[in-house]
């Protein structure tokens, strides 16, 4: 996919999914704005880096960001996993307010330079957990579960002005967010037995997806939750 000329935003990408995506766009001709809170010595020469927090004060975006954004993509997560009744009320807000309101503040920043582009792209990042019952789940599956619904609400009112949204929910995924579920070997091979692909993703089986959503090619799609986690949310192979 050739990304030159356009103007790409990704939201997280100093680390996991966001950091293999910054670099695939960097590498395919795009210019890459970057906010999260670190920087990466890993991404490629050219992106264009602002130190923030998502739940801060965002005003700095307002000369940081260009006239046109052709894309926006929020790769900020977190994953809280405990037996409902251990999930404390902080718990639930923590997860709301970095999945749904971090990425609700990030596009309302953004949407006039996404409308000035000829098109633009907005994608937002799910989980299985949100659509497939899981134990422990409770407060992350709530949050991502709004997330979609942002996504699907933003596709139809930005649709008449050419901004595609769409979702992407991965499953477990090979990170530094999930480093505490996948670190010794029996851990991954539990994992990658859940899938009915039998192996655990990567980011870049992610990243690619989204690199598509972003793309020209990906033109007529949009308000779609689109999951990509090995068979775990649809199929039964046992």
């Amino acid at each position: 996919m050739n990304f030159e000329g356009k103007n790409i935003l990704v939201v997280g990408g100093s680390s996991g999914i966001g950091l293999s995506l910054v670099s695939s766009l960097a590498l395919n001709g795009a210019t890459v704005y970057n906010i999260s809170r670190t920087e990466h010595s890993d991404w490629p020469k050219g992106i264009r880096h602002l130190c923030l927090d998502v739940l801060d004060d965002l005003s700095a975006m307002v000369d940081f960001l260009p006239e046109h954004l052709h894309g926006l993509v929020y790769s900020v997560g977190s994953i809280t996993l405990k037996p409902f009744n251990r999930l404390t009320e902080e718990d639930f807000l923590n997860d709301y307010r970095i999945n749904v309101l971090g990425a609700a503040r990030i596009i309302q920043q953004s949407v006039k330079h996404l409308k000035n582009a000829a098109s633009s792209s907005i994608v937002l990042i799910s989980s299985v957990a949100a659509s497939t019952g899981m134990p422990y789940h409770a407060s992350v599956a709530a949050a991502k579960a709004a997330v979609e619904g942002l996504g699907l609400s933003l596709a139809a009112e930005f649709a008449t002005q050419q901004i595609r949204v769409n979702v992407v929910a991965p499953s477990l995924t090979d990170t530094p967010l999930a480093k505490n579920l996948l670190n010794s070997a029996e851990k991954r091979e539990a994992s990658a037995k859940r899938h009915p692909l039998s192996k655990v993703g990567q980011p870049e089986d992610i990243s690619s997806l989204i690199a598509f959503l972003l793309s020209d090619q990906s033109n007529w799609i949009t308000g779609q939750v689109i999951g990509v986690d090995g068979g775990l949310g649809k199929l039964k192979t046992s």
